[in-house]
């Protein structure tokens, strides 16, 4: 590292006022400063440390995903043909019960619309005759 530059993670005169300025402006920048001078010399360790986990556990990922795909052969060509068929006869069964599902969602759709056409039915005979007794009850007690 370079000890001669202006910023460096020390308590140099450069540091301090840049800190205090930060706090007197906006605080997290006073405490973010006040954490490069502390920590400053380990974050390119830490950068580096952490870079090489997220690689590590990005190239496990890669290497990972091939062991779960269903054309995946094992080199048993018997128990690769039994596995295809398990996979192909579980397809089926879940298209059967993918339609067997949207038939129970259309039986419900149209269940509803009757039960609301018949409280609209209902609504609109109890509101008609609703208003003939309002009529006649009017009518009795309006006076020539």
């Amino acid at each position: 590292m370079n000890q001669s530059a202006l910023l460096r993670p020390d308590w140099t005169p450069a540091t301090i006022a840049l800190m205090i300025l930060g706090f007197m402006v906006f605080w997290p920048l006073g405490l973010a400063m006040l954490a490069y001078i502390i920590f400053g010399d380990r974050l390119r360790g830490f950068k580096r440390d952490v870079n090489e986990a997220t690689d590590g556990f990005f190239a496990s990922c890669r290497r990972s995903t091939g062991r779960h795909r269903p054309h995946f052969s094992t080199g048993n060509v018997a128990f690769d043909d039994w596995r295809k068929a398990e996979i192909d006869r579980i397809e089926e069964e879940r298209r059967k019960l993918d339609e067997m599902r949207e038939e129970f969602d259309a039986y419900m759709r149209e269940l509803r619309r009757a039960k609301d056409q018949e409280e609209f039915d209902r609504f609109m005979r109890d509101r008609k005759n609703t208003k003939r007794d309002d009529n006649g009850p009017v009518a009795e007690y309006q006076t020539p």
